[in-house]
């Protein structure tokens, strides 16, 4: 299975955050299973640590990737053209380019924001309290 991670996701598993439920723990710690994290979630990582609504150290995270077994995942086209065909159910820009790259990707999404559950992808909820619009 591919998955791609949200930003916070990502930042839950490297902080061991109880967040993190069971399922989506078993599936980002499955080696069968590719798990991509877009520059773009480093890009929000960056922008919200320079506006103090984050602390992060973007050497460390980047640099702990790979050690994770996480391919880091860049902006091509493909997510660009998706992107633009893509409903605003929501505002957030890195959220729009991370659900337009798991979809051009055809990989999972993995995330508790509300707002990923109005497109049609592929996702699988962060905690084990709730799935997201019943998916997952």
């Amino acid at each position: 299975m591919k998955l791609l991670l949200d930003t916070h996701t990502l930042l839950w598993w490297l902080g061991d955050d109880i967040r993190l439920g069971t399922r989506a723990r078993q599936l980002i710690g499955d080696p069968a299973n590719d798990v991509l994290v877009s520059i773009v979630s480093l890009w929000e990582i960056v922008v919200k640590t320079r506006i103090g609504k984050l602390t992060g150290n973007i050497e460390e995270i980047a640099g702990i990737l790979p050690h994770e077994g996480f391919e880091l995942l860049s902006i091509d086209t493909g997510h660009l053209r998706v992107l633009a065909g893509l409903p605003m159910h929501h505002r957030d820009p890195f959220d729009h380019l991370l659900i337009a790259q798991a979809v051009a990707e055809n990989a999972t999404f993995i995330s508790d924001d509300r707002n990923v559950a109005r497109y049609q992808l592929p996702l699988v909820a962060c905690s084990d309290a709730a799935s997201p619009a019943g998916q997952g």
